[in-house]
């Protein structure tokens, strides 16, 4: 497969779990997110799609060109690729989690989780490509303000 085709597929696999991802957080941003109390940080609700939306893309890009090295360097590729699926998987149930369940503390342990295996995947990433390290990078900041944002939320709220 070429190279831009494996970025294309990666790339929609994340605009994917993003847009599942969205449709199990509607009813909890509509109903239950605006009766929580938030810290003074918390972004604007217009914030959260596009940034997303631009970090899904990023993500796929950087996926896209660390599975092109795959005949060079198969075993890293592999185990980076590995890591890449089990971090969305699990950005796909932080929603769940935070938004389905109306479980910020099970979303606060999960989200934790998340940040150390993008922390991983961004270090296996850098090693193979290092486009696709840096690429990773917004999202590692970005997740790490969630985790904030989210133990925020749920000390206000508990």
């Amino acid at each position: 497969m070429h190279k831009i085709l494996k970025i294309l597929v990666l790339t929609a696999t994340c605009i994917a779990v993003g847009y599942f991802s969205g449709l199990a957080t509607q009813s909890g941003v509509n109903d239950w997110y605006p009766t929580l109390m938030k810290p003074s940080f918390n972004p604007p609700s217009w914030i959260f799609a596009p940034v997303w939306s631009t970090l899904y893309i990023m993500m796929g890009v950087a996926g896209g060109l660390v599975w092109a090295r795959m005949e060079y360097e198969r075993e890293a590729v592999r185990n980076a690729l590995f890591l890449f699926a089990v971090q969305l998987a699990l950005n796909g149930l932080w929603s769940l989690l935070f938004f389905g369940l109306k479980n910020p503390l099970l979303a606060l342990i999960e989200i934790a989780l998340l940040l150390l295996l993008i922390y991983e995947t961004y270090l296996k990433f850098r090693k193979i490509d290092k486009v696709a390290g840096w690429l990773f990078i917004p999202y590692l900041l970005w997740v790490s303000f969630a985790t904030i944002l989210n133990a925020s939320i749920w000390w206000l709220n508990k």
